[in-house]
């Protein structure tokens, strides 16, 4: 799904998926908000932690997104863990659904950010990591991180 979504700094970032979970691919969506939440969010108090998308009758929510109540709203504020309602397309929300009925795989939020003024969430298509996962991504980042630093020491000397 190409380039959507690069180069914008996020607002919310989810750090934690690429840890827990293989990326297959990404896409962007569109969020449905209310006031408070998208001032809120802009003062980035949110959390992505635990969310994940789900599709139900033809539509894909995404559940467990905290997004904390505006200081100011008074009455007015939002319920923090409302179920948010993603904008995609039909053929990309059929997609979905077919690649979420198949074994291991997730709709992950990945991060959220603003795109011309409209809040947009890079959805990933992802599958769990194994703990042996976990433990080469960690040898391999070290081991990336030894070989750069003995190349910076070799290049000053």
């Amino acid at each position: 799904m190409g380039k959507k979504g690069k180069g914008i700094k996020p607002v919310v970032d989810n750090r934690r998926a690429r840890y827990e979970y293989h990326i297959k691919e990404n896409l962007e969506a569109g969020l449905v908000l209310v006031g408070t939440e998208v001032k809120s969010l802009r003062m980035g108090k949110a959390n992505l932690r635990d969310a994940y998308a789900v599709v139900k009758d033809g539509e894909i929510w995404v559940n467990n997104f905290h997004i904390s109540p505006y200081d100011k709203g008074n009455q007015f504020n939002h319920d923090p863990l409302r179920p948010k309602k993603l904008l995609l397309h039909r053929r990309e929300i059929n997609r979905l659904h077919a690649l979420q009925r198949e074994k291991g795989l997730t709709l992950i939020p990945l991060k959220i950010y603003f795109k011309e003024g409209r809040a947009k969430m890079d959805l990933a298509v992802a599958v769990g990591k194994k703990l042996y996962d976990k433990r080469e991504d960690i040898a391999n980042r070290d081991a990336r991180r030894d070989m750069e630093r003995s190349l910076k020491e070799r290049n000053r000397a």
